[in-house]
């Protein structure tokens, strides 16, 4: 075998070009590897709640409508989370605040089989939303930093499968263990699996090269990033680092909330909040509500857990499908999610459909509904330039989280007065309207300011 030849590095390096030319093998492996093990933790967290609300119903003797502000406590924490962390990614580190948030939001997951109340309930669902909001801008952010442009929408996409599977696997946690071990077990794991995780990634997790190249402190860091992105270049102490072109040793702090909305970004940042809410609003309605709905439309709790899981087996393909499309058609295949969701979760309440029946429909909201928030987030962490890409992100997410909160709260208002299912899977379906027309509207952003359908990468 012969030894590999190492090619002398330019005087001066960009770092686009460093993570451009990379050829994707062991160091792209484990960062994909190592970010969907952190969506799971986060996924898991996200629904668990929805899976042990039926069991706390019978145990605390309390309505299922009473279980609206606590579900929705946790995305009251996120809208606050994403924001908050998305800003110290931008200022600190994208690796510190996705480790902060895994540890935070494990901690208290493992206080909650101590709780007696639904008041005590709240306030730490509330508490761990903070940590899982932060998650989810940080990561994008890293991934789109460190991913070459050709697979970076896909590999965020594929990426950001953890949260379905992590968010489909409270329903086999619940119907094989919950019986055996009571309710409590869902957020155990759920404590424990966030905190193996920050373990895991506190060894294995990288930072940005954009982000290490604004900070001059930190060059032996980023040279030794550089040479596991580019083993094949012999990066030495004469190897200078620049970002566009431009010198970069002049670090930057985290950007101005302004900037999310300068230029190009006037239209595209309130659009995009738009696809955010729409998509946020009918997930968790469904993530929120689909166990105790399935029960009520007589199946039983196993079977309603299980079929609950469908949802997110679906989402998880959702995320595949629309890793093939983002790069080709852009928002536009964003859009077409957007309109099959709508058909898809009104189908789910149709008069007279067998249990399977139903399962299929869940299966296939799934797919659409976060199918189009898949391309949601792949699309944020490519339209923001770094110095406020967590920041752009995280303000997406948090706006999403106002219809996400929204969700639950009406489910419950609406489950409360007896609404028919029919009726309340239609309203489910009205948000992807919205959506439909926010995503258009970025398919015309697109073609006029780039000439084509792709999604601009703006971080270069």
């Amino acid at each position: 075998m012969m030894p590999s030849v190492s090619v002398a590095a330019p005087p001066v390096l960009d770092v686009d070009a460093l993570v451009d030319g990379q050829r994707y093998g062991r160091f792209g492996l484990n960062l994909l590897l190592g970010s969907f093990l952190a969506m799971f933790a986060d996924g898991y967290d996200l629904t668990v709640m929805a899976f042990a609300a039926p069991a706390l119903t019978r145990l605390w003797h309390v309505a299922p409508g009473a279980f609206g502000p606590v579900l929705s406590a946790s995305l009251v924490g996120i809208l606050i989370g994403a924001p908050l962390l998305g800003w110290a990614g931008d200022r600190y580190g994208r690796r510190p605040a996705i480790l902060a948030g895994l540890a935070w939001f494990g901690g208290l997951s493992l206080l909650v089989p101590w709780v007696t109340s639904l008041a005590q309930l709240l306030v730490l669902r509330f508490l761990a939303g903070l940590g899982i909001g932060g998650l989810m801008p940080n990561t994008i952010a890293l991934n789109s930093e460190l991913a070459p442009r050709r697979h970076r929408a896909t590999l965020i996409v594929l990426m950001f499968t953890g949260i379905t599977v992590g968010s489909g696997t409270p329903g086999p946690v619940a119907a094989w263990l919950l019986p055996h071990y009571g309710w409590s077990v869902l957020f155990l794991v759920g404590g424990i699996v966030p905190l193996v995780a920050a373990l895991v990634l506190h060894f294995r997790l990288p930072e940005s090269a954009k982000f290490l190249a604004r900070r001059p402190g930190r060059r032996a860091e980023l040279q030794r990033l550089a040479r596991a992105l580019r083993p094949e270049l012999a990066i030495d102490e004469a190897t200078r680092f620049s970002i566009a072109g431009e010198p970069a040793e002049a670090g930057r702090a985290g950007g101005r909330l302004a900037q999310l909305f300068h230029g190009r970004l006037a239209w595209t940042t309130p659009l995009l909040w738009v696809c955010f809410a729409s998509a946020l609003v009918a997930n968790f309605f469904l993530n929120s509500w689909l166990p105790l709905l399935f029960e009520r439309a007589g199946m039983p709790a196993r079977t309603a857990a299980l079929a609950s899981t469908l949802y997110h087996v679906g989402a998880t393909a959702g995320g595949v499908l629309v890793s093939v499309l983002l790069d080709r058609y852009g928002f536009m295949a964003i859009a077409a999610l957007f309109a099959a969701a709508t058909v898809a979760v009104a189908a789910i309440g149709w008069p007279g459909l067998s249990h399977g029946a139903i399962t299929v429909c869940a299966a296939l909201a799934g797919l659409t509904v976060l199918g189009a928030q898949f391309g949601n987030n792949a699309a944020a962490g490519l339209l923001y330039p770094p110095a406020v890409k967590s920041q752009g992100v995280g303000w997406a997410l948090a706006v999403g989280r106002l219809g996400s909160i929204a969700g639950p709260l009406v489910g419950g208002w609406l489950i409360a007065r007896h609404l028919p299912q029919q009726q309340l899977f239609l309203v489910a379906s009205l948000p992807m309207l919205a959506g439909v027309a926010a995503a258009l509207a970025l398919v015309c952003l697109c073609r006029a300011q780039d000439g084509a359908l792709r999604i601009d990468d703006a971080s270069r």
